[in-house]
């Protein structure tokens, strides 16, 4: 295993590094400082402002753009990076520290998992009207998958169709939490519905290019996430009725939805996990600095009760999480996805987690201001929690590690 970076990831990594310190994090605060007011300071603020992205927020992703951090996560030289997903690790890492870190460098779910579909999957003619535009930052987009009507944790109950019709396609069904979708730059979605009920239980759905101002789409309503809306990008419930569209917006033909939605989760889990060791960093280090700022019955907090052996559990834990994210990058660079599912799925459980774990520690020692606004804590938490689900929930992807582990043992038998 060989989990060093190359000089150019760790170029990038001190750049990344310094960006961030010095413009976005300024950024973050303020934001974070305006939505802590109080209603009567806000009362002047419309709602649709929270959907909208400020000026002073473009202007920092110009910026990005032109210092050459952009689209870090794609392994390509010519139109992102071109680093492996043990190179870019570190940088998720690190942009997982902050919420916003990740879009100001055009690096933010769902927009990097939609790039990657269109990547390796997309025609010309796809790639020319809807990757070039995503990669330059100019439209955002949403992916719709899960449905509020069936378990969908088990994605072949999907209910909603992508039936062909002739030279058209025909969409019909209801998608919930379809992260970006409230976007004010949210173009186009991707969609994923049951195209051949008959076909090999893999083989049945596709995925369908759908610009979102094609008749029939409806946005019903913006879900929160436990009292979070995430906004401008948020989540949402989306229904499409009779929704017609030109056979060449299915994806890679009918039939492939399966396939193309295991190549899109592969990098973007490892991703999520990284971004997750930034999250738990940020909070072990606010942790710290709390408890060694505060006193309380004649102590510093970190010397009271169990604080300091929370401290070490805490390092433990995220310095082995590092590892086990690495080691699944490295698997992916160096077997492909076959050879990684495994891992990628012990990433998947163990990585949430521990940021929780971690997260609800931080706000413990902040006390009330840990629930409030004043911190990132709550929106960490639950961002943690989330992710839980997100992606398939952890006894998904427990699942799937003990068919590996058992199919050892099961072989031997045989």
């Amino acid at each position: 295993m060989d989990f060093g970076q190359t000089e150019r990831s760790r170029e990038l990594l001190e750049r990344l590094r310094t960006f961030i310190a010095t413009e976005v994090t300024p950024l973050e605060q303020r934001i974070r400082a305006a939505r802590s007011e109080t209603p009567e300071q806000r009362r002047d603020v419309a709602a649709a402002d929270l959907w909208s992205v400020s000026p002073e927020y473009r202007e920092l992703q110009r910026k990005a753009r032109d210092q050459g951090l952009w689209n870090l996560f794609l392994p390509d030289a010519e139109l992102g990076a071109g680093l492996t997903n043990v190179e870019y690790a570190p940088l998720a890492e690190e942009m997982g520290r902050s919420p916003f870190a990740s879009a100001v460098f055009n690096c933010d779910a769902p927009d990097t998992g939609n790039m990657e579909v269109l990547y390796h999957y997309g025609s010309e003619a796809q790639k020319q009207k809807w990757l070039r535009p995503l990669l330059d930052g100019e439209i955002r987009s949403a992916f719709c998958m899960t449905e509020p009507g069936v378990a969908s944790s088990d994605a072949t109950n999907m209910a909603a169709t992508a039936v062909v019709d002739g030279d058209e396609v025909v969409l019909n069904g209801r998608k919930w939490w379809s992260t970006g979708i409230g976007h004010p730059d949210c173009r186009i979605l991707i969609f994923m519905g049951l195209t051949d009920p008959d076909a090999h239980r893999y083989r049945r759905h596709s995925m369908v290019l759908v610009p979102i101002d094609t008749p029939g789409v409806e946005v019903e309503r913006m879900l929160s996430t436990m009292g979070f809306y995430d906004e401008p990008g948020g989540h949402g419930e989306v229904s499409f009725t009779d929704v017609r569209l030109p056979l060449d917006a299915v994806i890679a033909g009918p039939g492939r939805g399966f396939e193309i939605a295991q190549g899109r989760l592969g990098p973007g889990r490892i991703h999520h996990c990284m971004r997750l060791v930034g999250l738990a960093e940020h909070a072990l280090e606010l942790a710290c600095r709390r408890g060694l700022e505060r006193t309380a019955f004649g102590k510093r907090l970190i010397d009271l009760g169990g604080n300091r052996e929370r401290i070490a559990d805490a390092r433990i834990a995220i310095n082995q999480l590092r590892l086990l994210v690495l080691n699944a990058a490295w698997l992916l660079d160096t077997q492909g996805l076959a050879g990684a599912r495994s891992a990628v799925s012990e990433i998947k459980v163990a990585a949430p987690r521990v940021a929780q774990q971690v997260v609800d520690f931080a706000i413990q020692i902040h006390g009330g201001a840990g629930m409030s606004g004043d911190f990132p804590l709550a929106g960490a938490w639950t961002a943690a929690r989330a992710l839980r689900l997100a992606d398939g929930p952890d006894e998904v992807h427990q699942g799937l590690v003990a068919r590996f582990e058992l199919a050892k043992y099961t072989e031997a038998v045989k």
